[in-house]
């Protein structure tokens, strides 16, 4: 079984034992978390929400928080002697999910 479930205004497909990686949530390292607004579950049977599925949740353990690779931001304007360089680097946290719960 499988679910679509939507963490912090994104979409992400979740099965038991997988491994995501979102955007930076509150909580400590190992500790539980669960979502409850989930989208579509799938399997044998496939149920689509409006917009969520009604007593459907994800549960998940926050493994780890890390900050992704960095990234160059490089502004140039020509002939004007315009240049900026900004690094950025984006805050994520693994999710490892424990349990789809269907209806």
């Amino acid at each position: 079984m499988y679910a679509v479930v939507e963490i912090k205004g994104k979409q992400y497909r979740a099965e038991k034992g997988v491994t995501l990686r979102v955007d930076r949530m509150e909580g400590e390292a190992g500790s539980n978390v669960s979502f409850d607004s989930v989208l579509l579950l799938g399997g044998d049977k496939v149920s689509v929400g409006a917009p969520y599925v009604k007593g459907a949740s994800v549960k998940a353990v926050i493994q780890e928080h890390n900050k992704g690779d960095k990234l160059i931001v490089f502004k140039y304007k020509s002939k004007k002697n315009y240049r900026r360089t900004q690094g950025h680097r984006q805050c994520y946290s693994v999710l490892k999910i424990e349990d789809v719960v269907g209806v």
